[in-house]
């Protein structure tokens, strides 16, 4: 099949539609007379056909593949053809655009067709080695929802009983509660002497504590209680070992771990996953700013009728995204330190959501800063952003309290030397 087409930037190109169970290959070439010969054709994706699809690559000369980012399916493929073909992985919202059907067929022609005419922007690829990180990371992530899930089974269970432990103890699995909770399922029931196991703060309690555990459990909930007890201590454990293979995996960047921990509100695991996700070496990323768009944690811009209007985040990388909006909600507990105060202003006037979506966006601009310039995050203080717009803030203090009915006059204070 022979098509004249728009200015060829690479002579010989591939682009590939990438499934579960097969792969639609399009390879294109520039004929001597300026049109381009296409051809397409179906691969399995079992290794051996994958080699297949390297050897048809191959046959015409195709120095550029490009596929479309598609989950963790594009991995494999990735992995037989990196070295034989210059690779890109293209964003699919670039490939969106594709005029009539939506066939395979065409998108894979279509992809290839941007391929050979330049027109596709590479998204980030990992190393090896970091794609071995995400790998032990995010299924620590699952572990942990899991243990979530069993946490609150065991909470339900003990509202069943009309246990009211939760309401008194902050934590329920802490040092006093575990030992409440062990005492329960050894078939103890007495209030008093389950409130004696108290240790800590929890010990000023008592009273109400006794109170919170005047309940009773059947037989079947309490050997349901003891069920989810072993659950969890087999995923805490479980837990345990992946935080120790973590260590071990990224001991070499235990640097790089010590600075991004330097950044309020991340903790070891944050930055562990933080660093599994975007990787150490930010040369990749023009910017701090070029990071955070392809996080999508940037707002969205719409025009129309030449009003623009800012739109929702665009779907970025889900696990870094979760990585960073977990410990962003405890700046809602932060009285002091520049992002808490920041979640405070934004909070006020856009709402917790938007506040926490803008202050991941600041942690992962001061990760950029961080591991672009291998130097410790500074602590700005809460007193930054009144400081930074000193006559802002105090010209709208001013309106508010005119607005109350107050006649406001301002004197400089006097520092006293």
């Amino acid at each position: 099949m022979i098509r004249k087409v728009m200015e060829v930037i690479y002579p010989c190109a591939a682009g590939l539609d990438v499934h579960k169970k097969m792969v639609m290959a399009c390879r294109r070439r520039l004929l001597g007379d300026g049109q381009v010969e296409v051809e397409v054709q179906e691969f399995g994706t079992t290794t051996a056909q994958l080699r297949q699809l390297s050897v048809w690559l191959s046959a015409w000369g195709c120095t550029h593949v490009a596929m479309e980012s598609t989950g963790v399916l594009w991995v494999p493929i990735w992995n037989v053809l990196d070295g034989d073909f210059k690779l890109l992985l293209a964003n699919a919202r670039q490939l969106k655009g594709v005029p009539g059907r939506k066939r395979d067929v065409v998108d894979s022609e279509w992809i290839a067709q941007l391929m050979q005419c330049g027109l596709l922007k590479p998204s980030f690829v990992p190393s090896k080695q970091v794609r071995h990180w995400r790998t032990l990371t995010r299924q620590r992530m699952k572990l942990s929802d899991q243990r979530t899930s069993v946490v609150n089974r065991l909470h339900k269970v003990l509202q069943q009983g009309n246990y009211k432990l939760s309401s008194v103890a902050s934590q329920v699995l802490g040092v006093s509660g575990r030992a409440i909770l062990q005492a329960m399922m050894n078939g103890e029931s007495d209030a008093e002497r389950l409130a004696s196991l108290a240790q800590g703060r929890l010990k000023a309690k008592h009273t109400d504590l006794v109170d919170a555990l005047e309940g009773h459990l059947s037989e079947s909930e309490r050997w349901v209680l003891k069920q989810l007890w072993d659950q969890l201590a087999h995923l805490e454990a479980e837990m345990a070992r992946y935080d120790d293979e973590i260590r071990v995996r990224m001991s070499d960047y235990e640097p790089e771990l010590k600075r991004l921990m330097t950044i309020d509100l991340l903790g070891r695991r944050n930055a562990e996953h933080l660093l599994a996700e975007i990787g150490p070496d930010m040369s990749f990323f023009a910017s701090a700013a070029n990071l955070v768009s392809w996080a999508g944690l940037c707002p969205g811009s719409e025009e129309s009728a030449k009003k623009n209007r800012s739109g929702k985040t665009p779907k970025g990388n889900p696990w870094l995204r979760r990585a960073l909006i977990e410990p962003s909600w405890n700046a809602a507990r932060r009285k002091d330190g520049y992002l808490g105060a920041m979640y405070r202003g934004i909070a006020a006037r856009r709402g917790s959501k938007r506040a926490v979506v803008a202050i991941a966006r600041t942690i992962l601009e001061a990760a950029w800063h961080v591991l672009s310039k291998g130097e410790e995050y500074k602590e700005l203080g809460s007193n930054y952003l009144d400081q930074r717009h000193g006559e802002k803030t105090r010209n709208q203090l001013v309106k508010r309290l005119e607005k109350l009915g107050y006649d406001v006059s301002l004197t400089p204070k006097t520092v006293e030397v």
